[in-house]
């Protein structure tokens, strides 16, 4: 290092004296570094988001819904199955060794939802104990329905963060009352806020709890009648063991209820697990295209400090030529010129680290995607950089490097 800091202190000087080349060299490597930061944290951001999305679904759930029929239809379908039922649950509970875990939800119909203090167009749903774990929800204040709750039919609620600002603006909502229709349900936990930047994932809805009123699905289903012909339960989670693929327990999921159910389509199943294989494949083929892109870019760049390098040998053709004869080796020219490239390459990628860390933000604030930054990103970036300008700097080395001395002092 210490030879090789006079070298790099001369590059500098060089370079510096032919300023508008120069800039118009580091542009290629600004742009393809830049490129390559963007592409990493947009798709970092994505996969992170990817994951949130997931957690709210909760990765090795299968979930069972209720599918939307008109009245005509929905008569035709009851004829053959009633629809979504707690004995659908007990039945997986009880012959698929693989399931671990499970939670029933239904949605309620409401008139009117209010408090003392306000009222509010919100969702009400009565669950089962276990849905908020397999929700991954958590309780901001206060506490999550407990089976008890289900056992005794109580008359308590847990609120979505949204729903109890809304309910209860200023107020602490835990041990307050809200009134679901005809039912006074006294509030006993509200739920942390959610961060959810989309509302679906791969076409399937997901979000919406921070707006919800979460009651008992015993006392729902006892103290709050729903329409005539609709189903006992809206939708099943079934958490499986970590040991089964999310696909064979599918198959097995999805013959059990088509049995149970007369081969009538009345509901449908998301698989969390494969839209997250999904959305990563969609990712990889995002990650290749703008690799691809990046590279050129990188490509370009290299080019130009090819051409910048051989410009400079045959302006310092003499130069050359005086340095061998006093006694430079071939080898202290070379270093010379790759020092050269070095030095490009880095200031190149230390401009293009900077405008890819901007470009992303701007991509992310123009087109609402998700943006992450990466170490990872700015390593590997300034990783190809340093290669693509050394590597592109070598062959104008040895080519300096090889003059004759006479020839050189000789040329004009």
């Amino acid at each position: 290092m210490t030879q090789f800091r006079p070298l790099i202190l001369e590059a500098l000087q060089e370079l510096a004296s032919h300023k508008l080349r120069t800039l118009l060299t580091l542009l290629g490597m600004i742009f393809g570094v830049g490129a390559v930061i963007a592409m990493l944290n947009i798709g970092e951001g994505a996969e992170r988001e990817a994951l949130k999305l997931i957690d709210s679904m909760g990765l090795r759930n299968l979930i069972v819904e209720g599918k939307k029929f008109d009245d005509a239809e929905l008569k035709e379908i009851r004829q053959e199955s009633l629809g979504l039922t707690l004995a659908d649950v007990n039945a997986a509970a009880q012959t698929l060794p693989f399931v671990v875990d499970h939670s029933a939800e239904r949605q309620i119909k409401t008139q009117s939802v209010y408090s003392d203090f306000a009222s509010a167009d919100v969702d009400v749903v009565g669950v089962t104990a276990s849905h908020f774990a397999l929700s991954n929800m958590r309780p901001q204040a206060g506490r999550l329905l407990s089976e008890q709750d289900n056992a005794e039919l109580a008359q308590v609620a847990v609120l979505g963060a949204s729903a109890a600002r809304q309910l209860f603006p200023g107020q602490d909502a835990v041990g307050e009352f809200v009134k679901i229709n005809h039912l006074w349900a006294q509030v006993v936990g509200v739920l942390d806020e959610p961060y959810l930047g989309k509302d679906e994932f791969q076409g399937v809805k997901i979000g919406g709890d921070a707006t919800r009123i979460f009651v008992p699905l015993a006392t729902s289903l006892k103290k709050l009648n729903g329409p005539e012909l609709a189903s006992e339960l809206d939708v099943i989670k079934l958490k499986i063991a970590d040991d089964t693929d999310p696909m064979v327990a599918a198959k097995a999921v999805a013959q059990l209820f088509k049995l149970r159910h007369g081969e009538a389509e009345d509901y449908q199943m998301v698989i969390p697990a494969a839209l997250l294989a999904q959305q990563k494949q969609t990712q990889q083929i995002f990650n290749i295209v703008m690799a691809c892109v990046a590279g050129i870019s990188l490509l370009v760049g290299g080019i130009g400090i090819m051409n910048i390098m051989l410009a400079n040998v045959l302006e310092r053709t003499k130069e050359i030529g005086l340095l061998r004869a006093v006694g430079a080796t071939r080898q202290n020219i070379k270093m010379q010129f790759i020092a050269e490239s070095f030095t490009i390459s880095v200031l190149g990628g230390l401009l293009g680290v900077f405008f890819g860390l901007v470009l992303s933000e701007i991509i992310g604030f123009y087109s609402g995607w998700a943006v992450s930054w990466s170490m990872l990103a700015i390593f590997l970036s300034l990783g190809i950089c340093l290669a693509v300008g050394v590597g592109f700097g070598v062959f104008p080395a040895i080519k300096a490097s090889q003059l004759s001395p006479i020839e050189a002092l000789h040329s004009d």
